[in-house]
Parts: structure tokens; sequence; C-alpha cells
């Protein structure tokens, strides 16, 4: 899951730009405008970015380090450790849905926002 995120284009650049705060950025998907109908035109959305929350800086750290380090093995640690104060159940290292950890990182780095 963590990979797949960290080859993502749109999540790695809205990540950059939210770290720094008071940014404004303009999301426009024309992936999802081919989706629709040709004739609607969906305009695109202007969005103020306060202050970053933790869950939000360790996802940007760990994607910057899968993007630009010669390590060859990248550890999540701070991220998991954020993902587990926001998701209790994934303390204790016990198996887990990826499914799960996905929708637990996104929606804890959403209700940052």
């Amino acid at each position: 899951v963590l990979q797949n995120l960290s080859q993502t284009p749109v999540l790695r650049e809205l990540l950059k730009k939210a770290k720094m705060p008071g940014t404004t950025i303009k999301i426009e998907s024309p992936e999802l405008c081919m989706l629709c109908c040709f004739s609607f035109k969906q305009e695109p959305q202007l969005i103020k970015l306060d202050q970053p929350g933790p869950l939000t800086l360790a996802m940007h750290q760990f994607v910057t380090e899968m993007q630009e380090t010669k390590k060859e093995v990248v550890t999540p640690k701070e991220l998991f450790a954020q993902v587990c104060k926001k998701a209790i159940r994934f303390k204790g290292y016990q198996q887990q849905d990826s499914h799960e950890l996905l929708r637990y990182l996104l929606d804890g780095m959403r209700a940052e926002e």
C-alpha cells in the first residue's frame, strides 16, 4: 500500500505543498472529467492549507524518503507510529488487511486538513 501511494504523482505533489502552511492549491482532475459526460466540465477546487498534522508530515517524510533515498530499505517507523495513534487496532503488529491501513491512513490525513 505504501509503495503504491509513494508512486502516486498527485499525492506526492500535494504532500510537498501541504508542508507549507497557508498555501492554496488548485486540484484539477482531467482523469475524472474523462469519466464524466464529455459535455460536463468539472471546475477545479481551490483549497487553502493550514499547518499539516503529524500524520500528514510523517506521510510526507516517508514519500520523500522513498523517492529520494539511495538506501535499499526504507522503514516507515514514524508513519506507522502516527497511524497507530489514529487507529489503535494496528498496535501490537497483528496481521491487518492492507485496505484497512489505506482507509485509516487516508481518513486520518483528511481529518488533519
